[in-house]
């Protein structure tokens, strides 16, 4: 069995991480009845014993001792990771795992990526090692991190090249938190257009999710909860909602939002943890997706959005299920897949599905949706046995498809906006290390990649039907 890593970075990505430790553990005490240490465990926890005194790991098949996340949680400011060594999840993490300093990134880049960067980087490249180490077979690293503030997306983005650095051969799957145009961080575009870049170079899938998807999909659900409608109604203390279900107690601001994510990532890896009829490495996501390097933003979607426990109504008919993950209503960004062109497309399935059904829908949704002319058979597919907790089954599309082309451009004309006017800059350019070339090499860098989607998207215009058969004369 493989493991992987799960590196959190800044606010929001700690506050991810967290709803991701604590859903995981809820998903493992339902299947994992008698108590011991397994395969599926171990692919994101070490089982330590505390008893001794060098806490040494416990092997897979004996009895579960002291589970320990493998993860690496780095922010320069203590407010959130304090908040998770007080609360339930503290003994899910140690002291070596931990990165924290006391004045924050100020929402500026170039703090987070240049002076931390530079200050911590050993302390960073040490703690990842550690973790490596402690892995029989490291397969991927997570990032979870943000873009618009300055620790997510300046020294997360660092922490990536680092990555690429230090294992080379690993792959990097990073999930990208893109702020809304009404963000409150104001240099929030110059943030995330110098993250881009970094992405664009050093990861190998980026798993874009926007806040504005994540504040519609939580108030359509809640509006759900409150207006009664039969065949509609959601308990009000959803798991998608509260956040209870897990160790968690009361519900807090982005909770949840953050489930969202942390569900997402769930389904991800629900085949690295359980077995299952099609099973997906995580390796095979980037060989199979991204045909081309810089193209690896992959858009996903999820479906079911909250649990059948807090659902007062039958669960969706299975092919219903597959054609809302192609709807712009379960997209995790503001966009409409089925109105652009797909590159590839993964369909990550759980529960108690069959290899047929999956076939079926897929035949019956190719024709609506208009794949590039030489790869009309770009899916990829997973069947996980086990359901997530409350589901007969729940599906991930992760779609590599030219719909991320707005979002991109959106961000840079906030971008220009700013930089037009060279709003800000100064902040930025009085860190040691930065230049303003690296503004203008971003906004290059994003161009370029906004170009590539819209040759890709010319394209679909000559995605010409089979022609006609010509008759045979009698």
């Amino acid at each position: 069995m493989t493991q992987s890593v799960v590196v959190q970075v800044g606010q929001c990505g700690n506050q991810v991480g967290c709803r991701f430790w604590d859903l995981a553990l809820r998903e493992h005490a339902h299947v994992n009845k008698k108590g011991l240490y397994d395969e599926a465990l171990s692919s994101f926890f070490r089982n330590v014993d505390t008893r001794k005194s060098d806490s040494r790991a416990c092997g897979v098949g004996g009895r579960i001792q002291h589970l320990k996340a493998r993860a690496v949680l780095v922010d320069m400011e203590e407010g959130v990771v304090n908040e998770i060594l007080q609360g339930p999840l503290r003994e899910v993490f140690d002291s070596t795992q931990l990165l924290t300093d006391v004045s924050g990134s100020g929402n500026n880049w170039a703090v987070g990526h240049m002076t931390y960067g530079s200050a911590y980087r050993e302390q960073i490249v040490d703690k990842l090692r550690k973790a490596a180490e402690h892995c029989d077979c490291l397969q991927c690293f997570f990032l979870i991190h943000s873009m618009g503030g300055g620790t997510g997306s300046g020294l997360g983005t660092r922490v990536l090249s680092l990555l690429e650095e230090e294992f080379p051969e690993v792959c990097r799957i990073v999930t990208s938190i893109y702020p809304s145009a009404e963000d409150d961080v104001i240099t929030s575009p110059y943030n995330s257009v110098l993250a881009m870049r970094e992405l664009t170079e050093h990861a190998d899938c980026v798993l874009p999710v926007e806040n504005q998807s994540l504040v519609d999909i939580v108030n359509k659900i809640k509006q759900m909860s409150h207006s009664g409608k039969p065949g509609s109604v959601i308990k009000r203390d959803s798991a998608i909602i509260s956040g209870r279900g897990g160790l968690s107690g009361p519900e807090k601001p982005f909770d949840a939002m953050n489930n969202i994510v942390a569900n997402l990532l769930l389904n991800i890896t629900s085949s690295a943890r359980f077995e299952g009829s099609l099973n997906m490495d995580l390796n095979e996501i980037a060989m199979n997706l991204v045909p081309f390097p810089r193209l690896h933003y992959l858009v996903p979607s999820l479906t079911p959005l909250y649990t059948l426990a807090d659902v007062s109504v039958p669960t969706r008919r299975l092919d219903q299920m597959f054609s809302d993950a192609f709807s712009k209503d379960h997209q995790l960004i503001r966009a409409d897949p089925k109105h652009s062109l797909y590159l590839a497309c993964a369909l990550m399935v759980r529960g108690n599905v069959q290899v047929s059904d999956l076939r079926r829908n897929i035949e019956r949704l190719k024709p609506s949706l208009p794949f590039v002319s030489w790869n009309q058979e770009g899916w990829k597919t997973g069947l996980c046995s086990v359901p997530p907790v409350g589901h007969s089954h729940s599906l991930l599309a992760l779609a590599n498809n030219t719909c991320v082309k707005p979002t991109f451009m959106e961000l840079k004309e906030r971008f220009t906006k700013l930089y037009r006017k060279k709003a800000h800059l100064h902040h930025y350019l009085h860190v040691e290390g930065m230049e303003q070339s690296f503004f203008s090499e971003a906004v290059d860098s994003l161009s370029s990649l906004i170009e590539e989607y819209h040759h890709l998207d010319a394209t679909k215009r000559r995605l010409m039907p089979d022609a006609p058969r010509l008759p045979i004369a009698r």
